[in-house]
Order: structure tokens, then sequence, then C-alpha cells
């Protein structure tokens, strides 16, 4: 893993995040759904509730770790961009929604803990 490029490190990251989610029996909806403001790494359906998941993988835990990546600025570009995915696929825009945080750490972050933060906030 740690010879992984950076790009790729993230993809393995989400794919494990992806599958831990639908294990725990989420499923997926779209998956690196991108827009004008922004990016979101996988939305998916937990009950009746669409969840905007951002995966966050980081090699050290300096500067906040993976969980403290997400800012401020960072929730704010995925507001915008949920908001956008809800214009435009209608038929989830009236279920409840709400943003999760996945974080990973480690070289080898399929054999790390992975930190599920449940509704980490709030637009």
């Amino acid at each position: 893993m740690m010879s992984a490029s950076p790009a790729r490190a993230g993809r393995m990251a989400e794919d494990h995040v992806l599958e831990h989610l639908q294990g725990l029996g989420l499923t997926l909806i779209a998956r690196n759904w991108r827009c004008r403001g922004g990016e979101l790494d996988l939305v998916m359906l937990d009950a009746n509730t669409v969840v905007f998941v951002e995966v966050r993988y980081r090699l050290h835990a300096s500067f906040g770790g993976a969980a403290g990546s997400v800012d401020y600025r960072k929730q704010q570009r995925l507001a915008l961009a949920a908001t956008v995915f809800l214009q435009r696929h209608a038929c989830w825009a009236n279920h409840p929604c709400r943003f999760d945080v996945v974080a990973l750490q480690g070289s080898d972050h399929a054999g790390e803990p992975l930190q599920w933060l449940k509704n980490a906030f709030d637009c």
C-alpha cells in the first residue's frame, strides 16, 4: 500500500468503505458523483435515509488526521453537491438525508478499523 499513488490509495479506501457499509445493509445509489460544485464519494440508502458519505483517507494522523480534514469549507462543498444531486435526482428529494464521514488512517487501511461518523455535520 505504501507505494500506491494517492489516487489509487483513495480508491482502495473507498472500495473498503463501500464493502463495509454494504455489509451493514446500506445500498449504493451513486459513486464518485460529480457536478460543478464538487463530488460526492458515495451516495447510499440507509433504510429510508439518503446518506452522503465522504471517505477520508490519510496515511498519517498529522494535521488532525482523516476525520479532521473535513473542515467547514469541505462541508459547504459537500452540501452544495448534495443539493445539486437531489435537484437532478428528484426521486430522492423527499427522503430524509444525512452527511456521514468515514475516516481511515494508516498504510494498510484494510486492516485498520474505520471511523464512521454518522450525521457528522448539519447544513
